[in-house]
Parts: structure tokens; C-alpha cells; sequence
């Protein structure tokens, strides 16, 4: 069992920064002579791809909680199971 939910969305952030922290660092070795732009437009673009996969992810996540909640209600409650003593 997960001890905790997957976030991709943070993920892809992630990799983004690490990225960005790639490209300062080859600029500032003098490997590579990017423009300043590169790295605003990367910046952005990666925010903009950790936000859409958020909402797919969260979209995901409630489509399978509602069908989840749809198949136990499906079920017998538990007063006409004979599950539990009736008072």
C-alpha cells in the first residue's frame, strides 16, 4: 500500500528547475552562451506543463475516487445485511 499519493505534477517541476539549474550552470561555466530568454521561456513552459499535469492527475484521482464510491453504494447497507444487532 502507497503511504502517500503521487504527485506528478511536482515532479514535473522538479525536473524543470533541474533543468534551468543545468542551463545556469553551463552558461556560467562558458559551455554553452544561451539567451536569457531560453531560460524565461523554459521557466514558464515548465510551470505551465507541472499545472496541466496537476489538473490531468487530479481529474484522474476524482474520476476513480466517484467510481470507487459508485460500486459500494451498489452494495446492500448494512442494517439489511444482518450485520449489524437491530434495535
Amino acid at each position: 500500500m502507497l503511504r502517500h499519493e503521487i504527485r506528478p505534477g511536482r515532479a514535473v517541476a522538479g525536473l524543470v528547475m533541474l533543468a534551468l539549474a543545468a542551463g545556469y550552470a553551463a552558461d556560467a561555466a562558458a559551455l554553452w552562451d544561451a539567451p536569457p530568454a531560453f531560460f524565461v521561456a523554459l521557466f514558464t513552459g515548465g510551470l505551465w506543463a507541472a499545472v496541466l499535469t496537476t489538473w490531468v492527475a487530479y481529474r484522474i484521482r476524482r474520476r476513480r475516487e466517484a467510481r470507487r464510491a459508485s460500486r459500494e453504494k451498489d452494495g446492500a447497507p448494512a442494517s439489511t445485511s444482518g450485520s449489524q444487532a437491530m434495535r
